[in-house]
C-alpha cells in the first residue's frame, strides 16, 4: 500500500472514532448548534428590526454561515488540545500510523460538525424568513464553498490546538483572533459602511467574500439600506474565497504536520 493510501486509511479510522466519540458526548452537537442559534435569533428579532426588518433577516443568514464554520474551527483546536492534555497523541505516535492522518482524522470530523450546523441553522433561517432563490445547482455550489471553506479554517485550528496544550488557554487562544476576523466583515453589514482602514481589511476578508459568494448563491438580496461591498475581491467573490481556502489548506497543513512531528518527538 502507497503512503497515499495508508495515510487516506489511517485518516478515516481517525475520522471515524472522533464521531463516536461525537456520538457518545452528543454536548458537542449542542455546542455547534446552540451558539448558531441564538446568533440568528439575536440578530433577527433584535438588531433586525432597526436594520432593515425582513430583508435584513434574509441578508444576515449567509453571514451567520460564513462565521459559523470559521468559529467552528475551535472545536479542532480543542479537540486536539484536548488529546495533547490526555496522552492520546502519545499513544497515536505509538501505532505504526502516518503522522497527517491523526490531524487529517480531526479535521474531517469536524467537517462532518459543520455540515450538521449548516442544516440546522438553514432550517433556523428558513423559519425567521431566509429563502434559497437560486437555482438548486448555485444553493449546493454555495454550500460546497462555505464547507471548503470550514475545512480551511480547521487547519488554522488544528495548528493553534498542537501550540498550546492546555485546553483553557487554546478555547482563549481561539477566540481571540476570530472575534475581529469576523466581525470586521460583510457577514452582518456592508463593508463598505466601515471606516477606510477597517473597510479596507473587510473588502479583502475571505469571512467577507465567502459571506458575499453565499448571497450570490444562495440569491439572497442586499436590504436598501445597505450598499453591496465592491472591489475586484467582491466582484469575483467565490473564485477569491476558494483561492484564499486553498491557500490557508497549503500553508497550515504542513505547519500542523511540522508542529505534530515536534511534539510527538518529546
Amino acid at each position: 500500500m502507497n503512503a497515499l493510501a495508508r495515510t487516506a486509511r489511517d485518516g478515516y479510522v481517525v475520522t471515524w472514532r472522533n464521531i463516536v466519540s461525537i456520538r457518545r458526548t452528543p454536548d458537542t452537537l449542542t455546542a455547534a448548534t446552540i451558539q448558531p442559534i441564538m446568533f440568528v435569533l439575536l440578530f433577527a428579532y433584535v438588531f433586525g428590526g432597526s436594520l432593515g426588518g425582513a430583508s435584513y433577516r434574509e441578508f444576515m443568514i449567509p453571514g451567520i454561515f460564513a462565521q459559523t464554520v470559521a468559529f467552528n474551527c475551535m472545536f479542532t483546536t480543542i479537540g486536539l488540545a484536548n488529546d495533547l492534555q490526555k496522552g492520546i497523541i502519545d499513544r497515536f505516535r505509538s501505532l505504526p500510523m502516518s503522522r497527517v492522518a491523526v490531524i487529517l482524522g480531526r479535521t474531517s470530523s469536524d467537517l462532518a460538525v459543520n455540515a450538521f450546523g449548516l442544516l440546522i441553522m438553514s432550517i433556523c433561517g428558513l423559519i425567521v424568513g431566509w429563502r434559497i432563490r437560486g437555482s438548486i445547482t448555485d444553493a449546493i455550489l454555495g454550500y460546497l464553498l462555505l464547507l471548503l471553506f470550514a475545512f480551511a479554517m480547521s487547519w488554522i485550528g488544528a495548528f493553534i490546538g498542537l501550540l498550546i496544550s492546555s485546553v483553557e488557554a487554546a478555547q482563549s487562544a481561539g477566540m481571540i483572533w476570530l472575534f475581529p476576523v469576523t466581525f470586521i466583515s460583510s457577514a452582518f453589514i456592508s463593508a463598505q459602511n466601515l471606516p477606510g482602514p477597517l473597510r479596507g481589511f473587510a473588502s479583502w476578508n475571505p469571512i467577507t467574500t465567502v459571506a458575499d459568494a453565499s448571497r450570490k448563491f444562495f440569491g439572497t438580496p442586499f436590504p436598501a439600506n445597505l450598499p453591496q461591498t465592491t472591489g475586484w475581491a467582491a466582484d469575483h467573490s467565490a473564485l477569491y474565497s476558494m483561492v484564499c481556502a486553498i491557500a490557508i489548506i497549503a500553508i497550515f497543513l504542513p505547519l500542523a504536520v511540522w508542529r505534530y512531528r515536534r511534539v510527538a518527538s518529546r
